[in-house]
């Protein structure tokens, strides 16, 4: 199971495995407060992407075409996180503050089609 959830909010037994999927640490927040259990930057959308899309919803599904292109040159890394999602729960963590136009939403979406 993927789940998805913000870093600013307090993590739970529940998230499982705690990967956080953006390519910047979260503003003001320390290792011990984010209880990771794995950083992997490089499914995060690459910096240009990341600072055109600047969040904007408008741009939304235009940064996911871009963004899981970028992801279709990495898919061993994405492959082994469905992986473990398909035996245990697998929280993907990121720090923006817009909850449904982000790039760990659209990365549980990419696995959803493309792995299961």
């Amino acid at each position: 199971m993927v789940r998805v959830k913000r870093a600013y909010d307090a993590s739970a037994t529940s998230d499982g495995r705690r990967v956080l999927v953006d390519r910047v640490w979260p503003r003001g927040l320390s290792k011990d407060e984010l209880r990771l259990d794995e950083w992997i930057k490089e499914i995060a959308p690459s910096t240009a992407l990341r600072q055109w899309f600047g969040h904007d919803p408008a741009k939304w599904e235009v940064f996911k075409r871009r963004y899981f292109k970028e992801l279709d040159r990495k898919t061993a890394k994405v492959q082994q996180l469905s992986e473990r999602a398909r035996t245990s729960t697998v929280t993907l963590v990121y720090g923006a503050k817009d909850e449904h136009h982000n790039n760990a939403v659209a990365l549980e979406e990419y696995i959803e089609d493309r792995f299961e």
